[in-house]
Protein backbone atom coordinates (compact mmCIF):
# COMPACT_ATOMS: atom_id res chain seq x y z
CA UNK A 1 0.00 0.00 0.00
CA UNK A 2 0.97 3.45 -0.55
CA UNK A 3 0.90 6.66 1.24
CA UNK A 4 0.85 10.24 0.20
CA UNK A 5 2.18 12.48 2.89
CA UNK A 6 1.12 16.22 3.07
CA UNK A 7 2.55 18.88 4.83
CA UNK A 8 1.73 22.53 5.23
CA UNK A 9 4.53 24.75 6.97
CA UNK A 10 3.85 27.73 8.55
CA UNK A 11 7.40 28.86 9.36
CA UNK A 12 9.15 29.25 5.78
CA UNK A 13 12.55 29.63 7.08
CA UNK A 14 12.19 25.71 8.49
CA UNK A 15 11.10 25.03 4.84
CA UNK A 16 14.81 23.63 4.11
CA UNK A 17 15.21 22.20 7.12
CA UNK A 18 11.98 19.94 6.50
CA UNK A 19 13.13 19.06 3.04
CA UNK A 20 16.59 17.60 4.01
CA UNK A 21 15.01 15.78 6.93
CA UNK A 22 12.27 13.87 4.77
CA UNK A 23 15.34 13.30 2.53
CA UNK A 24 17.70 11.73 5.29
CA UNK A 25 14.60 9.57 6.50
CA UNK A 26 14.92 8.52 2.90
CA UNK A 27 12.01 10.10 0.76
CA UNK A 28 12.68 10.61 -2.76
CA UNK A 29 10.64 12.82 -5.05
CA UNK A 30 9.56 16.03 -2.96
CA UNK A 31 6.99 18.30 -4.45
CA UNK A 32 7.17 22.17 -3.19
CA UNK A 33 4.05 24.60 -3.13
CA UNK A 34 3.72 28.19 -2.33
CA UNK A 35 0.40 28.08 -0.76
CA UNK A 36 -1.37 30.42 1.72
CA UNK A 37 -4.66 29.36 3.86
CA UNK A 38 -7.57 31.69 3.96
CA UNK A 39 -7.38 33.28 7.35
CA UNK A 40 -4.02 34.79 6.21
CA UNK A 41 -5.84 36.30 3.15
CA UNK A 42 -8.51 37.83 5.66
CA UNK A 43 -6.44 40.67 7.27
CA UNK A 44 -8.04 43.08 8.95
CA UNK A 45 -7.54 46.53 8.16
CA UNK A 46 -3.63 47.61 6.31
CA UNK A 47 -1.27 49.28 8.02
CA UNK A 48 1.14 49.07 5.27
CA UNK A 49 -0.44 51.67 2.57
CA UNK A 50 1.63 55.39 2.50
CA UNK A 51 -0.21 58.48 3.19
CA UNK A 52 -0.32 59.18 -0.24
CA UNK A 53 -0.93 56.03 -2.42
CA UNK A 54 -0.56 55.10 -5.66
CA UNK A 55 -2.88 52.50 -7.47
CA UNK A 56 -0.30 49.90 -7.50
CA UNK A 57 -0.18 50.28 -3.20
CA UNK A 58 -3.85 49.73 -2.84
CA UNK A 59 -3.99 46.68 -5.11
CA UNK A 60 -0.69 45.61 -3.63
CA UNK A 61 -2.07 42.33 -0.73
CA UNK A 62 0.51 41.71 1.67
CA UNK A 63 0.21 37.99 1.98
CA UNK A 64 1.46 35.86 4.07
CA UNK A 65 2.80 32.69 2.25
CA UNK A 66 3.49 28.85 3.54
CA UNK A 67 4.76 25.76 1.87
CA UNK A 68 3.40 22.71 0.92
CA UNK A 69 5.13 19.82 0.03
CA UNK A 70 4.16 16.11 -0.16
CA UNK A 71 5.36 12.45 -1.60
CA UNK A 72 4.63 9.70 -2.11
CA UNK A 73 5.84 6.41 0.44
CA UNK A 74 5.37 2.79 -0.30
CA UNK A 75 4.96 1.88 3.42
CA UNK A 76 3.44 2.37 6.94
CA UNK A 77 6.80 2.91 8.15
CA UNK A 78 7.98 5.38 5.81
CA UNK A 79 5.12 8.03 7.20
CA UNK A 80 6.41 7.31 10.34
CA UNK A 81 9.46 8.81 9.80
CA UNK A 82 8.44 11.46 7.90
CA UNK A 83 6.51 12.17 10.78
CA UNK A 84 9.52 11.84 13.24
CA UNK A 85 11.88 13.77 10.89
CA UNK A 86 9.01 16.73 11.00
CA UNK A 87 8.68 16.84 14.28
CA UNK A 88 12.41 17.16 14.67
CA UNK A 89 12.79 20.33 13.01
CA UNK A 90 9.25 21.81 13.28
CA UNK A 91 7.87 20.36 16.82
CA UNK A 92 4.44 19.50 18.06
CA UNK A 93 2.50 20.02 15.07
CA UNK A 94 -0.58 20.19 17.91
CA UNK A 95 1.22 23.83 18.63
CA UNK A 96 -0.18 26.59 17.40
CA UNK A 97 1.35 28.32 14.17
CA UNK A 98 3.41 25.03 13.23
CA UNK A 99 2.12 22.98 10.40
CA UNK A 100 -0.84 20.75 9.69
CA UNK A 101 0.31 17.41 8.50
CA UNK A 102 -2.69 14.64 6.67
CA UNK A 103 -1.77 10.85 5.25
CA UNK A 104 -3.78 9.75 2.30
CA UNK A 105 -3.96 5.73 1.59
CA UNK A 106 -3.69 5.52 -1.99
CA UNK A 107 -5.61 2.58 -3.70
CA UNK A 108 -3.17 2.87 -6.97
CA UNK A 109 0.25 4.89 -8.11
CA UNK A 110 1.98 5.16 -11.27
CA UNK A 111 4.95 6.46 -12.20
CA UNK A 112 6.78 6.87 -9.52
CA UNK A 113 9.23 3.43 -9.46
CA UNK A 114 11.16 5.44 -12.87
CA UNK A 115 14.70 4.72 -12.82
CA UNK A 116 17.52 7.94 -14.67
CA UNK A 117 17.85 6.65 -18.28
CA UNK A 118 21.65 6.32 -19.32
Amino acid sequence: MSYLVWLVIDDLDKCNDVLQAWEDAGTRGITILESTGIGRIRKGIRDDIPLMPSLTDLLKRPETHHRTIFSVVKEEEDVNKLHEATKSVIGDLDEPNTGVMFVIQLHSVYGINKRKRE
